[in-house]
């Protein structure tokens, strides 16, 4: 079984690809969501508000499984300048704020519009 997950609060996909998929009702994959508002505009400042925003673009597609952060149990991040490492850490800990999942960070060279930040999510429910 797999249904596919949009949510009208997370920007639309901009590529051939859905924002999430959900499989036998158990385990959900959310595809990179990289700091667009739902409008589809980059989120203006640095680090810490497009994390911010890649953060609630989770929340917004999870929130649309009927699941929330808890459910999350791994994460790949991927940053353009490793150096925002810290800046990014912490807004990242205040959304995971107990159990956090398993993650993989990631310099890229480059991502999508630019941004600073992507990340992916797989959860289980």
């Amino acid at each position: 079984m797999r249904n596919t997950i949009n949510s009208q609060n997370a920007p639309q996909p901009i590529g051939p690809y859905v924002q999430a998929v959900q499989t036998s009702g158990t385990f959900i994959f959310l595809s990179g969501s990289i700091p667009l508002l739902p409008t589809g505009e980059v989120v203006e400042g640095g680090i810490k508000e497009q994390t911010a925003q890649v953060l609630k673009n989770i929340d917004a597609i999870l929130k649309e499984a009927n699941a929330t952060a808890k459910n999350v149990v791994k994460t790949t991040v991927y940053l353009k300048d490793m150096n925002h490492f810290g800046e990014f850490n912490s807004v990242y800990a205040e959304y995971f704020t107990e159990n956090p999942p398993a993650r993989t960070t990631i310099q890229v060279s480059r991502l999508p519009k630019d941004v600073l930040i992507e990340i992916e999510a797989i959860a289980v429910i």
